[in-house]
């Protein structure tokens, strides 16, 4: 994960998209939770950029690969408790490219409500307090434009989610090779 403001090294990568998520920390342990009760498992919610390196993603076949990258997953600024966010599908959520706006919905119109997004995962997988899931991005990532130009050296990202903050990270090349060179 990386913090607000911090740097993400993009050295040697070749296709890095941005993500624009809203991410939600669990706060007690869930198993096979209904959907009724899933967000009463929730202790807070965050804004969330899912960086992903493509190139890694579509070469290797593992989706998880480009995503869990040192660095990748910036999250914050802050954690807004679940008190303060009565609905958890009604927060705009928009990201800017260097300033220009390239992602602009809304959680109402995620695929999967956060409800059953946990309800779903605590079927096979016992979330934990303290776990981060992070819930899936809008339209308007590299990955789905015409005009494919990946994120580069220099580049800032931008994720504004309701009431949760603003989050803004900078591409930086900071090693001197990666393995996708290699």
């Amino acid at each position: 994960m990386a913090a607000p403001g911090q740097d993400i090294d993009i050295t040697g990568l070749v296709r890095v998209d941005y993500e624009a998520e809203l991410a939600f920390v669990m706060g007690e342990q869930t198993r096979r939770v209904s959907v009724d009760n899933a967000l009463d498992k929730v202790f807070g919610y965050c804004t969330s950029n899912d960086i992903s390196e493509r190139e890694l993603q579509f070469r290797s076949g593992q989706w998880l690969l480009g995503k869990a990258l040192d660095g990748f997953l910036p999250i914050g600024p802050y954690l807004v408790t679940s008190d303060e966010v009565p609905d958890p599908q009604d927060l705009s959520i928009r990201g800017w490219l260097n300033g220009e706006i390239r992602q602009d919905s809304n959680t109402s119109d995620m695929i999967f409500t956060v409800a059953e997004i946990i309800s779903y995962i605590s079927q096979y997988i016992t979330l934990d307090p303290g776990d981060v899931v992070i819930t899936g991005t809008p339209p308007g990532v590299i990955m789905g434009r015409e005009d494919k130009a990946w994120m580069k050296e220099g580049d800032s990202y931008a994720v504004e989610i309701g009431n949760l903050g603003k989050l803004s990270n900078t591409m930086r090349e900071t090693q001197s090779c990666h393995p996708l060179h290699s």
